[in-house]
């Protein structure tokens, strides 16, 4: 019985949360993979895009709660979600006419890309604050659990109890389906072949008759609906602070380059590996070593390798690691 509530422990505090994380690691830096394969450069800004898409989506929930609309025991936020996406688009759209464009047709180098992106990331960091203030803000509502800790007791007769939030569960389904739209659409739709090429080889596809400009549109809707759809699912999981949105860029990036910038499949495994990475590093496993340990060698440390407030140092010291032998990732995408 006490292996059972160790594993309990376990899924608990571990396995369900890093789950739930990595989905929405893996969303982030499928956006940011996507950019990086098809424009060819790091878009810094990222972060602060998943932070604009789940803002106007908290503002388009307040709107619908405040008339009394709700999608019953799922967040109305799912209802505001398109809305949060063509926000999004509009910004990018917007910011690539006016900025990036520019430095396109000049042909400059992927570096002042780079550059010119960290610039636009505190323009979004500023505007998000501007508009809905620095502060936390909620936007969760319907069912809090799918199933609570005394359902689970009562259930199971265990003394560990077990936790399943409605935001993780809803972010593991979403992100599956997100996943599985991405790639059908990429693999088997016309437009979707056209991107394929335009990253493969932008000279030859220009010669096949590929539009530039239009790969380019679709390529910013695209990142748009996976970084609404991540800080949705990110706020809904947590809370919504902008701040915590630029924080979240290293652990989006370090996931993008684990598994290969500009290989989508790479994206989804980094986002697990770093999730994992973090929750278990970070995870006390004092109350799971006195379970299967004998009563005479319990222990009274906490049994952490590092406490959580460095969790974003476990990504950062992933990412140096795979940059210094590994740079492709482990998908073998593009060298960084």
């Amino acid at each position: 019985m006490d292996l059972v509530n160790a594993l309990v422990a376990l899924l608990n505090f571990v396995v369900i949360p890093a789950t739930a994380y990595g989905a929405q690691l893996a969303l982030g830096a499928l956006g940011v993979t996507l950019i990086y394969g098809i424009l060819r450069f790091s878009n810094f800004a990222h972060g602060d895009t998943m932070a604009f898409g789940a803002m106007a989506t908290i503002l388009v929930t307040w709107v619908l709660q405040g008339a009394g609309i709700s999608f019953g025991p799922l967040p109305t936020a799912l209802l505001a979600l398109p809305v949060g996406i063509v926000a999004a688009a509009a910004l990018l759209l917007a910011t690539d006419k006016v900025v990036y464009r520019f430095y396109r047709r000049q042909r400059v180098t992927p570096v002042i890309l780079v550059i010119v992106s960290m610039g636009v990331m505190f323009i979004y960091n500023g505007l998000v604050r501007f508009i809905i203030g620095p502060d936390d803000q909620s936007f969760g509502d319907g069912a809090r659990f799918i199933i609570n800790a005394r359902q689970f007791r009562d259930m199971t007769g265990l003394s560990e109890p077990l936790a399943f939030k409605t935001s993780q569960g809803i972010t593991i389904v979403t992100a599956v389906i997100v996943v599985a739209i991405l790639f059908w659409f990429l693999n088997h739709t016309r437009t979707g072949k056209s991107m394929r090429a335009f990253s493969d080889n932008e000279d030859l596809a220009l010669l096949s008759g590929i539009n530039p400009d239009r790969v380019v549109k679709i390529t910013w809707i695209i990142v748009a609906a996976l970084a609404t759809v991540a800080g949705v699912l990110y706020g809904l999981d947590k809370s919504f602070h902008p701040f915590t949105y630029f924080q979240l860029l290293l652990p989006v990036f370090a996931a993008a380059i684990v598994g290969g910038l500009g290989s989508p499949l790479g994206a989804i495994v980094g986002g697990f590996v770093i999730a994992y990475s973090e929750v278990t590093v970070t995870y006390a496993f004092k109350k799971v070593a006195n379970y299967v340990l004998p009563e005479n060698l319990e222990i009274d440390s906490l049994a952490q390798l590092l406490s959580t407030d460095y969790k974003f140092a476990v990504s950062f010291a992933i990412l140096v690691i795979v940059l210094l032998f590994r740079p492709t990732g482990l998908f073998r995408g593009k060298a960084v």
